[in-house]
């Protein structure tokens, strides 16, 4: 009997680590077939953005390409900077990070990033830090891998606006049926 209640015990907990393993999962960057930049918004310029890209150490030591980005939250407001390279001051240089400031629209949350990359070098982000008007903390996305040459190529962790509200159900019922899990195996436990 009490080698049952362990195994009951053994089975919830492997179930609860299992849950959280695949909750922690990143997303890899992929690329955006269907992102049109001609798409985003080019209302007045009303918000500030601090831009960090850092450029990994496995990148060329200097690179020729030309590095354009897009940016934007959930809600459809979007920031693009064409063409953010300039040999001339060096930029994008091997195990560098460069900052650009970027005004447009202002947003809610930032939840996607796109980079393009055109030219011969074969650029490589480490990542993209954003740094958005009025906050304090930045988004971060990490790349570390090479950017596809004329594609749109980043991360997209939007939700439709409708949706995010369901997230936070999904999350939270996990983690009650998690408790309830450990409850009912205390109980056949100790009964």
């Amino acid at each position: 009997m009490v080698s049952t209640r362990l195994f009951t015990l053994l089975l919830c907990f492997v179930s609860s680590v299992s849950l959280s393993v695949s909750e922690s999962k990143v997303l890899e960057p992929h690329a955006a077939e269907s992102f049109n930049v001609s798409l985003i918004q080019k209302l007045g310029t009303s918000c500030s953005y601090r831009v960090i890209i850092s450029t990994s150490c496995s990148s060329p030591r200097y690179t020729r390409d030309q590095i354009s980005i897009a940016f934007g939250d959930a809600y459809g407001n979007q920031i693009y900077a064409p063409r953010l390279d300039d040999p001339s001051i060096k930029t994008f240089e091997q195990c560098s990070s460069d900052t650009f400031e970027i005004n447009g629209p202002c947003t809610y949350q930032l939840c996607y990033v796109y980079l393009y990359r055109s030219g011969p070098d074969g650029w490589i982000p480490e990542s993209v830090k954003i740094h958005s008007h009025g906050s304090k903390s930045a988004v971060t996305f990490p790349y570390n891998t090479l950017v596809p040459e004329s594609v749109w190529y980043g991360f997209n962790y939007c939700k439709s606006a409708s949706d995010s509200s369901v997230l936070g159900a999904i999350g939270l019922e996990r983690i009650v049926l998690v408790v309830v899990g450990f409850i009912v195996a205390g109980l056949i436990l100790f009964v």
